[in-house]
């Protein structure tokens, strides 16, 4: 059957699947948004209360650096304490890597060929099978292999894949299988490419990623371009946007990218024009206002917010609740497309806030009803 709307439609490179504690991860899972905590491992409650901030904002997948030992002993508390699982930073020791698959780590993101011996790299793969653990392949294109420099005199596409395919094959030899892989750079062309090269060589799951993005705006138009191509290519399994901004700040643009794409549904999506001379009310500081209120809606739900009738009414037909700026400080509100009443400056904000509640409510009935219908059905 065709689609409705071909021009939107997205068909995903097929991969593999591989589990990450409770979460699948590639073949027809949905692509997964993880971010990584910045507080001292140490310090376990400062952690969990940061990772507890990322739960809420919407992550799948949590990654807690691990450089010593006293932070692998401090990650079994972090671990139990949080909601999704969580992935183990490892980058030399292969002994951190051995504690935090005992400790709870769902995953361990390691580059095999830096851990040591053949012997080292056994002996991490027995504790992530004995474990249920996956691993992260993450090559970098700032810590690429001294021979790969060499034989190709920078870091370019052909060696990230060739950095990926030797850690690789470090893993199968073992006959290990979970894993998922990135080939970040913080140069979008290296990164695209690789990732493009990776993604015709390999079956597995793959990890995007711009690496040392930049802060939020920045970081946030580097990552888009990058990972919105790939992700519009159909390449991508899980993500993670590298920003120079608290963690939870990672999640929320990740899953703005996923959800322009039309391949993660969560929260409210705002439709919103830049405001002009014509708008009935403030509309920057509006938008502003109700993002941060409804940052806690999880269902997925649009909201048009315009300041006039020149484009108001025609966004409002698409979304589920609509406000458009009238005269006078009476403004125009959509319900499922259609006109339904007027509301004053003073009583907007409040009325809009509450309106997407209220929807949202209404919707998670009718899911949770449904979803009961559909068991005593099957019984």
């Amino acid at each position: 059957m065709s689609s409705v709307r071909p021009w939107r439609d997205i068909e995903r490179r097929k991969s593999r699947q591989i589990m990450v504690g409770s979460v699948p991860v590639g073949g027809d899972a949905p692509i997964t948004v993880q971010t990584m905590t910045n507080t001292p491992t140490t310090d376990a409650v400062a952690t969990i209360d940061q990772i507890r901030r990322c739960e809420d904002a919407g992550a799948d997948l949590i990654r807690v650096s691990c450089p010593d030992v006293e932070s692998t002993t401090a990650f079994r508390q972090i671990a139990k304490a949080a909601r999704v699982p969580l992935i183990a930073d490892i980058h030399f020791h292969y002994k951190r890597a051995l504690e935090a698959a005992d400790a709870g780590a769902a995953c361990l993101r390691i580059n095999p060929g830096n851990i040591g011996s053949a012997e080292r790299v056994a002996e991490v793969v027995r504790a992530a099978k004995a474990n249920g653990c996956a691993i992260r392949i993450g090559v970098n294109a700032g810590s690429l292999e001294r021979d790969l420099l060499e034989k190709y005199g920078e870091p370019c596409p052909e060696a990230l894949v060739e950095s990926a395919l030797d850690h690789i094959k470090l893993l199968q030899d073992h006959d290990f299988h979970e894993f998922k892989v990135a080939v970040k750079a913080s140069d979008v062309f290296l990164a695209v490419a690789a990732y493009q090269g990776l993604a015709d060589a390999v079956d597995c799951p793959l990890h995007l990623g711009i690496t040392e993005a930049g802060g939020l705006i920045g970081g946030t138009v580097k990552s888009s371009i990058g990972m919105g191509m790939l992700l519009w290519s159909g390449i991508g399994d899980t993500l993670r946007v590298s920003l120079s901004a608290e963690p939870e700040e990672e999640v929320r643009v990740g899953f703005e990218m996923l959800k322009t794409l039309g391949l993660r549904t969560r929260g409210v999506r705002v439709v919103s024009c830049p405001s002009c001379a014509r708008q009935g009310f403030d509309v920057i500081r509006t938008v502003e206002a109700l993002e941060s209120r409804l940052q806690h809606i999880k269902t997925p739900i649009s909201l048009s917010v315009l300041g006039c009738v020149v484009n108001g009414p025609g966004e409002a037909r698409e979304t589920d609740i609509g406000l458009t700026g009238g005269g006078n400080g009476k403004h125009m509100v959509y319900l499922s497309g259609v006109t339904d009443h007027t509301v004053n400056d003073e009583a907007m904000l409040e009325h809009i806030v509450s309106l997407v509640e209220t929807k949202a409510a209404e919707m998670e009935a009718a899911e949770e009803a449904a979803a009961l219908a559909s068991a005593q059905a099957a019984e």
